[in-house]
């Protein structure tokens, strides 16, 4: 039971991200256009929807999960800092702790590893 709700949570903590890689590029350039409103630029879109569509599916199949799951906890942290800090805003102090959490998540991947059910198990 254990390796079932193993690979449960890392498709569950991966479907966000993964869902969010491909609306970032079904809705690339208004993607960009929030972005840079925030003195981002544009252009770190493209490592960010790399990393929100390869980094899950990784996680998800648990080829090399520590790593992906590494990447994306620090992924979390930064999007946490630089897009959610208007804490007097009760919507972005909720996001701002949901990225926090999610990045917990990933932690939590990066030092135990997956379990059975994945390819790093395998190999």
């Amino acid at each position: 039971m254990t390796n079932i709700l193993d690979l449960v949570a890392r498709i569950l903590i991966s479907a966000l991200f993964l869902l969010n890689g491909v609306f970032k590029m079904s809705n690339y350039d208004g993607t960009v256009g929030w972005m840079e409103g925030f003195g981002i630029p544009g252009i770190l879109i493209i490592p960010a929807i790399i990393l929100e569509i390869v980094g899950p599916i990784l996680i998800i199949i648990g080829y090399k999960a520590k790593i992906a799951a590494g990447l994306l906890s620090l992924f979390c942290i930064a999007t946490a800092v630089i897009f959610h800090n208007d804490f007097s805003d009760q919507m972005q102090l909720g996001s701002f702790l949901k990225n926090i959490a999610l990045a917990g998540g990933f932690i939590f991947i990066s030092i135990n590893g997956t379990k059975d059910f994945s390819l790093d198990r395998k190999f």
